[in-house]
């Protein structure tokens, strides 16, 4: 089953086993993997894992990663979700083709998502992580409304926590793009 998601710029669907290489290839760009893989290269088969692991888990708890696409593009402009931790609250991430970044796609994207996850799934919480460098994706936690909670050194990296509530229906419903 394709989960879809529309927003006034962009359309989203569950991301497929048929868009690895598209997919690969995204997350192998220098920009992109900096701060979503500590700046490796990941192999197909990592990203063919990533993909496997949000089919699973769409099909078991109703989320896992979405492609976004300008309308009348086929080409993915990004990609925004939730993993599935055991240990708490799924956990938030996105990105964006760099060639699209300062156009709010990302924030757009994760706004539509972070909506089904409240208003439909009715979860509790999301959480994220973010490198500190990476100041871009914190202005998109932020400009969600998620809060910082904690700072941390894993890895030899800093790396900021973030939350965010349930905010309820009527909450949602007055949230606007800015």
């Amino acid at each position: 089953m394709t989960h879809l998601l529309r927003t006034e710029r962009l359309s989203l669907r569950s991301c497929q086993m048929s868009d690895l290489d598209a997919v690969h290839q995204l997350w192998n760009e220098a920009d992109v993997r900096r701060f979503l893989f500590d700046d490796r290269k990941i192999s197909v088969e990592e990203a063919k894992s990533f993909i496997e692991t949000s089919l699973v888990s769409f099909a078991s708890h109703g989320y896992g990663i979405w492609l976004f696409f300008e309308h009348q593009s086929d080409q993915i402009a990004g990609f925004s979700g939730l993993l599935h931790s055991l240990q708490g609250s799924p956990s938030l991430i996105f990105g964006t083709r760099p060639q699209l970044w300062g156009r709010g796609y990302a924030k757009e994207a994760t706004l539509s998502i972070l909506r089904y996850t409240f208003d439909v799934l009715e979860l509790e919480r999301v959480e994220a992580d973010v490198d500190e460098p990476n100041k871009a994706s914190i202005r998109v936690l932020e400009a969600l409304g998620m809060s910082r909670t904690r700072r941390a050194i894993v890895n030899e990296r800093p790396l900021l926590y973030y939350e965010i509530q349930n905010w309820g229906k009527e909450e949602s419903a007055k949230l606007q793009l800015e």
